[in-house]
């Protein structure tokens, strides 16, 4: 589900592991047997970050290894330059003119190529014809060796920038690697190993320690121990009962276990965190968007101003000498390159997505990143949320008798995923249940139906006032949830449920104040069981009894109030009020399915504090993606302006060029190794 948003970006294409074996970005994949004069090279620009293989794929091993023309080059030219330069001894023009051409060709015949290609559709400005042109200057002024070190140092950035891009996806993408290929299931003549995907709802599969299970199953095994740690970030055990759900992508950690199968492959909750991670580079920040924009008016006017450089002195100067203004031009020319920003900058936000993805936090989109920044307020949801949504049966209050009355409750609460349904269900295990008839859920009220003939309701004193319903007044004063039952039009019973506050919550919600966040929750329940569990939490703001338009109401009379604010939520319900804030935050483990695809940031651990290390990793992403445009822009200013005065020289230009790009690199890579 697509939420709707003024400043939505443009889409992109996502990353997926498939695609990125067969697309070739501008040719620079280097990968030996590929075929880099496909036309569709072409497509890509390297402005918007693709002109490179960014992909990663063969490991930084592979990637080094096969530059081999790259190396041979710089090893011809530091030759030349030792026997020439240190050891001082005469080079013969032939001699140095081939070797050096030789050492060109190495080094920069793929972006010749590519500017080649380029030209002839008419799109001088990009800067693979921007370092052709330049380098191409030099050897005509005779300056081989400055020309041949601009287009090596220029590639070695380029690898470089491929490793770095190839580390920061490596947390990503160890994602794809969670989903087993494989699953043994119980057939009539034996166990048969099969793929995942040609399983069925209803199969039962085997799981042997240390297997990782394929598919969204129920425990029939009593017990077992997994790893949840590809689903939620968490390292430490998680020990589920029988007839507990069990994840795609959890690690059987002690003994043989049997499941059954509940959800088919495609929509297992792994397969879904891994579409979420594929297109979570779908989305680009407005940083990003703003920069790629900037690249491609920066690039001509930068490419313009060289040529001026160059022909505008002679009306001017007295003494002008054509190849002294080429050269500053060209010095020009190089430092233009906006690879420091258009790659260093992505890189940023992607490492950004990775830091939180390791902590078990899924951001949809770098876009996010940068909206989590700005948040003031954040309003959540109580049930799953701030509290476990594990309820326990506390109290049964019934004019009927009591075995009869949990029988038709709980056969009716059959049909509903509701923690509180699960618990009056739970609390009648083992115990023979009628199957419900024309049951209806009425949203933010209960459930409505027949069990064994009987017409019954069950839900909140709103809907036995809605279906004009008396019961005892004093039932109002009972804090706790509650679940009030009638049978045939006439009020039966109640039952209280109790849930318990997470541990991590009001830690959480401290955490939340001292970054000087305002605190709102929201909640269906009784307005005296939200202000209650506010009050111990220390919640700003809280409000009860609310159907889910309320909810809606009260976060768009915040958005009303110029508030910048995040929604966290996890029930059916949750959705549409996740899909109007400006940042809508799902439990991924207890969360729907409507409000996981609706939210733009999924917490897997279903841990409130986690909400916190969403805005730090917005906030380290955004410091440091700053960092880098301030360093790349500043750098550039002075060394452009020392170029067009002729004291820079071409060797400055490419350490304002490539230096200043694996600088920023460097830097983008301290969020990898941030706590949050």
């Amino acid at each position: 589900m697509e939420k709707s948003r003024n400043n939505e970006p443009e889409k992109q294409e996502p990353i997926d592991t498939e695609l990125a074996k067969k697309q070739q970005h501008e040719g620079h994949d280097y990968a030996e047997g590929e075929d880099h004069d496909q036309e569709d090279d072409d497509d890509h620009d390297h402005s918007e970050g693709d002109g490179h293989d960014h992909s990663g794929q063969g490991g930084s091993e592979s990637l080094i290894k096969s530059r081999w023309a790259l190396w041979l080059s710089l090893v011809i030219l530091l030759g030349f330059l030792l026997v020439s330069k240190v050891l001082e001894i005469q080079v013969a023009k032939p001699v140095e003119i081939g070797l050096m051409v030789a050492a060109y060709v190495l080094a920069g015949y793929k972006t010749i190529q590519i500017a080649f290609r380029r030209v002839k559709r008419a799109d001088f400005f990009n800067e693979f014809t921007l370092m052709t042109t330049a380098t191409l200057g030099a050897f005509y002024i005779g300056e081989f060796a400055e020309g041949v070190a601009v287009m090596i140092f220029y590639e070695l950035g380029e690898l470089f920038q491929d490793l770095a891009v190839n580390r920061s996806k490596r947390s990503i993408k160890a994602l794809l690697d969670v989903r087993p290929d494989k699953v043994t299931v119980k057939r009539s003549g034996g166990n048969k190993v099969i793929n995942p995907a040609d399983a069925v709802i209803g199969d039962i599969i085997m799981v042997k320690p240390g297997e990782k299970v394929a598919l969204d199953s129920e425990l029939l095994t009593e017990s077992a121990s997994f790893n949840t740690a590809a689903l939620t970030g968490e390292s430490k055990p998680d020990t589920k009962e029988k007839g507990s759900a069990v994840l795609a992508g959890m690690i059987n950690l002690d003994r043989p276990i049997e499941l059954k199968v509940t959800t088919a492959f495609k929509d297992s909750k792994l397969s879904r965190i891994l579409e979420m991670v594929q297109d979570a580079t779908a989305r680009k920040a407005p940083t990003q968007l703003f920069i790629s924009k900037f690249a491609k008016i920066y690039t001509p006017i930068v490419f313009f101003l060289a040529l001026a450089i160059t022909v505008l002195p002679y009306f001017f100067v007295d003494d002008y000498v054509f190849n002294q203004w080429l050269y500053r031009g060209m010095v020009f020319l190089v430092i233009s390159c906006p690879c420091a920003l258009t790659i260093s900058i992505p890189l940023g936000y992607f490492g950004g997505i990775g830091l939180a993805s390791r902590n078990g936090i899924l951001f949809k989109g770098s876009n996010f990143l940068d909206v989590m920044t700005k948040v003031d307020t954040i309003v959540m949801d109580k049930t799953g949320t701030l509290t476990k949504g594990v309820f326990k049966v506390q109290q049964v209050v019934s004019d009927m008798e009591k075995e009869e009355f949990l029988r038709l409750t709980a056969s009716l609460e059959n049909v509903s995923t509701h923690p509180v349904a699960r618990a009056v269900i739970e609390y009648q295990q083992g115990k023979k249940l009628e199957d419900p008839t024309d049951v209806e859920e009425i949203a933010g009220h209960g459930l409505k139906g027949k069990v064994a003939g009987r017409e019954l309701l069950a839900g909140n004193l709103k809907l036995l006032d809605k279906f004009s319903i008396s019961y005892p007044d004093d039932i109002k004063q009972i804090q706790e949830t509650i679940v009030v039952v009638a049978v045939d039009g006439k009020y039966s019973g109640y039952i209280t449920i109790a849930d318990e506050i997470k541990e991590d919550a009001a830690q959480a919600i401290k955490d939340m104040h001292a970054l000087g966040i305002k605190t709102v929750m929201l909640s269906g329940d009784k307005n005296a069981v939200a202000q209650k569990v506010a009050k111990e939490l220390g919640i700003d703001e809280a409000y009860g009894d609310l159907l889910p338009e309320g909810k809606v109401e009260k976060v768009q009379a915040f958005k009303d109030a110029g508030k910048r604010l995040a929604f966290v939520g996890d029930g059916v319900n949750d959705a549409p009020v996740v899909a109007l804030a400006d940042a809508g935050i799902a439990m991924g483990g207890l969360g729907s399915d409507a409000t996981i695809e609706t939210a733009d940031v999924v917490i897997q651990n279903d841990q409130p504090s986690r909400i916190v290390s969403a805005i730090r990793a917005g906030k380290i992403t955004r410091s440091i993606v700053w960092q880098n445009i301030i360093l790349a822009m500043s750098v550039k200013a002075i060394v452009l302006l020392l170029g067009a005065g002729g004291i820079a020289t071409l060797w400055e230009a490419v350490f304002a060029d490539v230096g200043v790009a694996l600088l920023a690199i460097l830097n983008a890579f301290r969020i990898q190794r941030k706590n949050i």
